[in-house]
């Protein structure tokens, strides 16, 4: 539960960052408003990327990963248009905009995972005591 919050909260000052920082996302919600956005952007990255990731393979195999930056803006310009059906408050422009949004996203996601502990990447200690 812990790391399903604080994704949560990873997730949201990601978002907040990105529409402070990139001219073509704004969001004109409530604090609260953010959050639930910021839960929306984490449902469709846990429920689509995994099957966008199968079903692209080819292209991520042949551009060296690089396709992956293209799904994170498709899954941003979702979420914006989810946003949009429920008043929610958040805009992208355009696929440009998303692009690059989904890259600072990702980006300030990694590192504030990293800060927090929160990593995916797990190193295990081996005591010399067990055998």
């Amino acid at each position: 539960m812990r790391t399903l919050l604080v994704r949560w909260i990873i997730n949201a000052l990601a978002l907040y960052l990105a529409v402070n920082v990139i001219p073509g996302i704004h969001f004109t919600g409530s604090a609260g408003e953010l959050l639930i956005v910021a839960a929306i952007f984490g449902i469709v990255n846990s429920a689509l990327r995994p099957i966008l990731t199968v079903l692209t393979c080819p292209l991520v195999v042949l551009t060296l990963g690089l396709f992956t930056f293209v799904i994170n803006a498709l899954l941003l310009l979702l979420t914006a248009w989810l946003s949009s059906q429920f008043s929610l408050g958040l805009v992208v422009d355009g696929f440009g905009a998303a692009f690059v949004g989904g890259l600072l996203i990702g980006i300030v996601s990694v590192l504030l995972s990293i800060f927090v502990g929160e990593s995916r990447v797990q190193v295990r200690r081996i005591d010399s005591d067990q055998s």
